[in-house]
């Protein structure tokens, strides 16, 4: 049993404008930094045993901070990467509806048949994010998992494990807020999502008396 709490970056300089951020390499604001290091202030108690991150500064950045916090290795895989969007990397649904309205329709139809002109798949994408996971899983079979990556790789992984469509991911998860924490439990006999959007600095760690899991809120957001 392997337990991943699974976390995207901090804010960044394109998050006021929702511009999708993809490979490109998009510094956090100030905020963004703040974000981190309260994500460094929840992990000091959260008995991780491991910190990893996608490659792109805004993940490493929102990353380090807790790898430090706990005196743990900040280990970075090129698997964590978010999608890329190929000509809509920049840009906001207002500019892909002038640019390209016809495959921006089929996107929104359904992102995993038509994803964004020039863009990876999600099927590709969903393929090697879960191979790191797995990877990861099979070397710390008792670990408990700090992931630091993106919001559209994040909830195609959440689709890949909990068997649902990857054409889902826009519907089924339509935000991951920044630093929030979502939880999935990996085991022999599949996957489990623990929790879901849990704001810092909850505690997903925290139990009932009687030693069952508490049950925790989970964000309510609108697309």
């Amino acid at each position: 049993m392997t337990d991943f709490i699974l976390v995207r970056h901090g804010e960044t300089s394109w998050h006021a404008e929702n511009r999708y951020a993809g490979r490109t390499d998009i510094a956090l604001t100030a905020r963004g930094r703040e974000q981190a290091a309260a994500l460094a202030g929840w992990s000091r108690t959260a008995d991780l045993t491991e910190v990893w991150s996608s490659p792109l500064s805004r993940a490493r950045f929102t990353a380090a901070p807790a790898a430090q916090a706990c005196g743990l290795p900040h280990r970075v895989d090129e698997r964590l990467r978010e999608l890329d969007f190929g000509k809509a990397e920049g840009m906001t649904r207002a500019e892909m509806r002038e640019a390209f309205p016809d495959r921006l329709d089929a996107f929104l139809t359904d992102p995993d048949a038509h994803h964004l002109p020039g863009g990876e798949s999600p099927q590709h994408a969903a393929d090697r994010a879960s191979a790191c996971l797995t990877d990861i899983a099979v070397t710390h079979p008792e670990g408990r998992i700090l992931v630091v990556a993106h919001s559209t790789l994040l909830r195609l992984l959440l689709c890949r494990y909990l068997g649902l469509p990857l054409r889902a991911y826009r519907g089924t998860f339509p935000r991951l807020p920044n630093t929030a924490l979502t939880g999935l439990r990996l085991t022999g006999a599949g996957a489990s999502l623990l929790y879901l959007n849990v704001p810092l600095p909850a505690r997903p760690e925290a139990r009932d008396p009687d030693g069952r899991d508490r049950p925790l809120t989970t964000e309510k957001s609108h697309a």
